[in-house]
């Protein structure tokens, strides 16, 4: 049974309320995300917040970014927001209980971030919400990408984290999109694992030829302790890093 609350360094994420709890390969995910040291990126959107850890993790090294968050669970969304509530970055942060086919978005956003349910047309369980969270009965990935397209802005960038065997589905609709990946992070369990995600930074489809960078990272070594890799990334979250 996962535990009713996960302990960063800077903040506490309560997750009692949520289908979906707090996963290594999330936050992962969210210590890739960028810095803009400048203060560049202004909006930022995360579609289906879940507990807030994404939009979290992003404000605690984008001190200038307003963050709007999106969750279409209402108790999900209530939890969210008590997260962000209880932590140092709650006048940069909105939580909205709203459909983000749905949500009226007034403005263009400089970075769009999603960590969608991961599986679409596979067998469902018993459990209504974790159905909703896990199989994204609402939110397709062409959904998505459509989303997206409609609030990014022009130069702006996008950021998904999906399971490994959609690898290829999702690179044929980011071209009928007309959206493209700029880097690809194939992310193992384990250097003896094979990849189980993979992380998309994306763009705007232009003109200009740019080459996708592809990397990888192993979440831990054949020893079963995290790697170097890992730790660089996380120890400014993790408690115990």
């Amino acid at each position: 049974m996962a535990n009713n609350y996960f302990q960063f360094k800077q903040f506490t994420i309560y997750q009692d309320k949520c289908a979906m709890k707090v996963t290594t390969d999330a936050c992962l995910f969210g210590s890739l995300l960028p810095t803009s040291s400048e203060g560049g990126v202004k909006n930022v959107l995360d579609i289906g917040t879940g507990t807030g850890l994404l939009a979290l993790m992003y404000a605690q090294k984008n001190f200038n970014a307003k963050i709007d968050a999106i969750e279409i669970d209402e108790t999900a969304a209530e939890q969210a927001r008590e997260n962000v509530d209880a932590s140092p970055w709650s006048d940069s942060i909105k939580i909205f209980h709203s459909d983000a086919r749905e949500f009226d978005h007034s403005k263009k956003y400089d970075v769009i971030i999603s960590n969608p349910p991961f599986y679409e047309n596979e067998l469902k369980g018993n459990d209504l919400r974790r159905n909703l969270a896990h199989h994204n009965e609402g939110l397709l990935l062409p959904e998505l990408l459509n989303i997206i397209k409609k609030n990014l802005e022009p130069v702006g960038s996008f950021y998904l984290l999906l399971p490994y065997k959609r690898n290829e589905e999702i690179k044929k609709l980011l071209v009928e999109h007309e959206l493209s990946v700029r880097q690809i992070t194939l992310v193992r369990q384990s250097v003896n694992h094979d990849y189980f995600r993979v992380i998309l930074t994306g763009r705007f489809r232009s003109d200009e030829q740019i080459e996708t960078m592809i990397d990888e990272i192993s979440i831990k070594d054949k020893n079963d302790r995290y790697t170097p890799g890992f730790t660089r990334l996380l120890q400014e979250y993790y408690l115990f890093l």
